[in-house]
């Protein structure tokens, strides 16, 4: 039971308190472009959870093992690209040999969604909040839900932000970041600001 509250505790921070995308301001691009339609939502949130849980697990691996080397602090962002490369690679590979219809219908998000911000994110953010396997595995998990709330309040507020009713100056992008703004403020309101 433990192990379950301490997932789902570092599951909770990674999808409210260090949002990728709210918080952090990682993979917005993207979430903009799959907030259009509801599959594109769901896919991409899927193949985000998928790629940084596993890559949460070897990240895990790496810093436990290499930590206390001397330059590990360096090369760190490159061995999460690694990381993250090798998890796209050998999944294409799998999906293309033994699953060809359903590597037809993800192949749209796959590529999008693995090298994106908030997959590498989820990996710093990991190795700074997870202590335990599980809460690297948390940070990953949450990561993608947290991707999916924000994919998701995009998606329903999308019709209104390029309606009519918003001067044509505003609609689209412009009132889509301004209102991406006002949810991370009030994230960020939730959350509170606390000075060290």
């Amino acid at each position: 039971m433990e192990l379950f509250a301490s997932l789902f505790n570092a599951a909770l921070l990674a999808i409210f308190l260090q949002n990728s995308i709210f918080e952090r301001a990682l993979g917005p691009n993207i979430l903009i472009y799959a907030s259009r339609k509801r599959e594109h939502v769901i896919g991409f949130s899927l193949v985000i959870i998928y790629s940084t849980t596993l890559s949460s697990i070897i990240a895990w691996v790496l810093d436990r093992n290499f930590s206390s080397w001397e330059y590990f602090g360096i090369v760190t962002p490159l061995l999460y690209i690694l990381v993250i490369s090798f998890i796209y690679i050998l999944s294409l590979i799998l999906v293309w040999r033994f699953l060809p219809k359903v590597f037809g219908k993800i192949k749209t998000y796959v590529h999008l969604s693995v090298f994106n911000c908030s997959v590498l994110g989820a990996l710093f953010l990991s190795s700074q909040f997870g202590e335990s396997l599980i809460g690297y595995i948390g940070f990953g998990v949450g990561t993608g839900l947290g991707f999916f709330l924000a994919g998701y309040l995009l998606y329903i507020a999308h019709p209104r932000l390029n309606s009519e009713l918003v001067p044509a100056a505003f609609r689209g992008l412009p009132i889509t970041l301004v209102y991406i703004g006002i949810i991370s403020l009030s994230l960020y309101a939730f959350v509170g600001y606390a000075t060290r």
